[in-house]
């Protein structure tokens, strides 16, 4: 059972009265080590196919398919969540995903065709575990209606951000100092445990959504039209992750000095997560519609000057300059999902945001590869310029679809009969905890 949180709204929101929420430490510290191997799967997959067939080619691809795997597939075990319970869809993912890892591990050791590598990375990706949306489902139950959910959103793009710096050192380190195996290994261990752990705090998980009676349905998060235009946003936003990943690599090799790219890299991630942190802090006057906006035409205008880079210092002020724009427009976004989105639906729209996030950073890679090869690190810096600004077009001509929807047209009648028994019972979202 999950209630949600009222605070004094005078008080300004702060990490400090978010991490005092009643019951959020039972869940964060064992979903930040069930996240953790998220970020290590993907350069995982690199190494270990790049070790055994020679080719970064190859390895792309089938990095590229367990990405697009996962955007696919991820909407689809957020909506089981929703109606089955997180810890019920995830014990069993968390399994399924070690085994596929496992598989993927073996093929990739014996040799295995390309096409069979390739194969085995659908369901390597399809089972990844979507523990970040189901952190922010917790907040969201928690914390509707409170001023702190601005502030939970902040917090979890900084730990997202210290995730995909953390995950891949760690992974490459176990991978060049152990055994190229020993990446997906360790990705796949960490999935199982911390996964396991992460399911076992079932008291704070929100409610499933009710049955429905013969002949409903359950209405899908990506049926709101405000969701699917915060999925072109996040793809955009992913792109720019993967077109940052593959293009800064050339470039450090181009300026002569490759190993200024994970110093570039942690430049661009570092002014994500400082933005990230003074977003938490900050009381906001204006709405977020107009936020994510104006994030998300800082983080065009800056994308749109990568190529022009010929330094590095320039390419890590650049760099920096893009990352302290990403985490207002990521933030927003996430926090914009209480308005648009019954709560009955919230697990499968904050996967359908991470999904779109790796199927943009998927099909970047993909892009922005192909375009370095042939013409160098400017073109693969055109792909954040221009995923970004078509992104920016849409919001801009979509923006009306962003306003609040009003509750009866998107929940069904059953599960507002369900939430007026909640009511009578003195349970549910009407049930303050008061937060000092």
């Amino acid at each position: 059972m999950t209630s949600a949180v009222t605070t004094d709204t005078s008080a300004r929101p702060g990490y400090g009265q978010l991490l005092r929420t009643p019951g959020a430490l039972s869940f964060l510290l064992p979903g930040f080590a069930a996240r953790q191997p998220f970020a290590m799967l993907i350069i995982g997959i690199v190494l270990l196919v790049q070790h055994t067939t020679g080719s970064y080619g190859d390895a792309g691809i089938v990095a590229t398919v367990t990405g697009v795997s996962m955007a696919l597939f991820a909407p689809q075990m957020g909506k089981l969540a929703d109606r089955r319970g997180q810890a019920a869809v995830l014990i069993p993912v968390v399994f399924a995903h070690a085994a596929a890892i496992g598989a993927l591990t073996a093929l990739a050791l014996l040799g295995a065709p390309m096409w069979a590598l390739a194969l085995a990375a659908v369901p390597a990706g399809a089972s990844v575990p979507q523990v970040g949306p189901m952190v922010r489902a917790r907040w969201a139950a928690k914390l509707e209606g409170s001023p702190l959910l601005s502030t939970a959103a902040a917090w979890e793009s900084v730990t997202d951000e210290l995730t995909f710096v953390v995950g891949p050192v760690l992974a490459t380190f176990l991978c060049t100092t152990i055994h190229p195996s020993a990446g997906l290994i360790a990705e796949a261990s960490l999935t199982l445990v911390g996964g396991l752990l992460f399911a076992a705090q079932r008291g704070t998980q929100p409610k499933p959504a009710p049955r429905l009676a013969s002949g409903e349905k359950h209405v899908s998060a990506l049926s709101v039209p405000g969701l699917r235009v915060l999925v072109v946003a996040f793809v955009g936003v992913g792109a720019v992750f993967g077109g940052m990943l593959i293009s800064l690599t050339a470039f450090s090799n181009e300026i002569g000095n490759p190993g200024a790219n994970g110093l570039l890299y942690g430049v661009f991630a570092g002014g994500n997560m400082i933005a990230g942190i003074a977003c938490g802090t900050i009381a906001w006057k204006i709405g977020p519609r107009r936020r994510l906006i104006l994030g998300y035409v800082g983080l065009t205008a800056a994308a749109s000057v990568l190529w022009a880079a010929n330094s590095a210092i320039l390419m890590g002020a650049i760099g920096l300059v893009v990352g302290l724009c990403i985490a207002p427009a990521l933030i927003t976004g996430y926090t914009m999902i209480e308005q648009l989105v019954p709560a009955a639906a919230r697990t499968e729209a904050f996967t359908a945001l991470t999904g779109a996030v790796a199927l943009g950073q998927a099909a970047a890679v993909t892009i922005a590869g192909s375009l370095t090869d042939a013409h160098g690190s400017t073109a693969g810096f055109l792909v954040p310029m221009v995923a970004t600004a078509l992104a920016l077009i849409t919001l801009l001509a979509l923006r009306s679809k962003l306003a609040p929807t009003a509750p009866s047209r998107i929940v069904n009648a059953s599960a507002s009969a369900s939430r007026e028994e909640s009511n009578e019972r003195g349970i549910g979202h009407r049930v303050p905890v008061t937060v000092d």
